[in-house]
């Protein structure tokens, strides 16, 4: 983990070195990624994601303070600046109170980034808590994926669907979120009122003995098991309906170079629908990646497109 957790920290250094520029840079937004749709709203199809800011790595409990300390909100509110001027005009997140302040703040100053809020399950009320997400002007909002996969577990996925119910009845696109491949089949087989899917690429919701049962040994942390990648992209392409993919680099696990990065993409755009669009999350404490991540997406798309 101390390995894992040093190279993450570190990669940057190693990375690019012509493209790093801190903040203040200016990328022509007619060279940023293409746009879908999602319900009425045009959002880019590479979208940044919440976790950084919030602290949430998938590592160590080191790496979610480090992000913490380093995303001050002046910082957190510099990436998103740094992502509009890319072309990257939609932020993902969760839906909690210091996200939500740091958002409004942001769009007071001037910020046009559009929003796509994850139900915060530790808040009580849920319905309550969508609408207050959709009058805060989200443009999507979706089920909180882990709290998709606990009930799917215990047999209660139909509480999911009850809550979409509400993000519909809010007037908002409705999603949902989940690491289990099953549960889209799931979903897709009933029929549910939803607009759209947040797709993890691997499955983080099994047991601790069925990740070590899996791995054949011990496990520390959580599994990212590559065969998953697949399984759930494949249900990524037959379904109908947008799908944001993410988990593309296995929170920063294929990430020592700038051409695992580019395999990772290539993956995810070999299945992807044209419809469809990634998150990733950007953390640039040690190197500029905002503009890395659109030239990487750029190219693994626009191979995809001519190949």
């Amino acid at each position: 983990m101390k390995k894992l957790e040093t190279l993450l920290m570190s990669r940057r250094n190693a990375l690019l070195a012509a493209t790093a520029g801190g903040a203040g840079y200016a990328a022509p937004q007619s060279a940023a990624l293409p746009n879908v749709k999602l319900g009425s709203h045009t959002i880019s199809r590479l979208i940044v994601g919440g976790n950084p800011v919030s602290g949430n790595s998938h590592v160590s409990y080191e790496l979610d303070r480090a992000m913490r300390e380093y995303f001050s909100a002046a910082k957190a509110k510099e990436l998103l600046s740094n992502c509009e001027r890319a072309g990257i005009n939609t932020w993902q997140s969760r839906g909690d109170r210091h996200i939500t302040r740091l958002l409004q703040e942001y769009w007071l100053e001037g910020g046009r980034i559009q929003w796509i809020g994850q139900t915060a399950p530790e808040l009580a009320d849920t319905p309550r808590h969508i609408r207050e997400l959709a009058g805060l002007g989200a443009v999507g909002i979706y089920h909180h994926g882990s709290q998709t996969d606990r009930f799917w577990r215990a047999g209660k996925i139909e509480q999911a669907r009850e809550m979409c119910k509400v993000i519909r009845d809010a007037g908002v696109p409705a999603g949902l979120g989940t690491h289990i491949p099953e549960v889209i089949d799931h979903v897709e087989s009933k029929g549910w009122d939803i607009d759209f899917y947040m797709a993890c690429v691997y499955n983080l919701s099994r047991t601790k003995e069925e990740a070590e049962q899996l791995a054949g040994g011990r496990v520390q942390g959580e599994l990212f098991w590559h065969p998953d990648r697949e399984k759930m992209l494949e249900r990524v392409r037959q379904t109908p309906k947008p799908c944001l993919i993410f988990k593309v680099y296995g929170a920063g696990r294929h990430c020592s170079s700038p051409q695992q990065m580019l395999e990772s993409l290539r993956l995810v755009f070999r299945y992807a629908k044209p419809t469809d669009a990634i998150v990733i999350g950007i953390y640039p404490r040690e190197q500029e990646q905002v503009r890395e991540n659109c030239r990487l997406a750029m190219q693994a798309l626009n191979e995809e497109r001519s190949g």
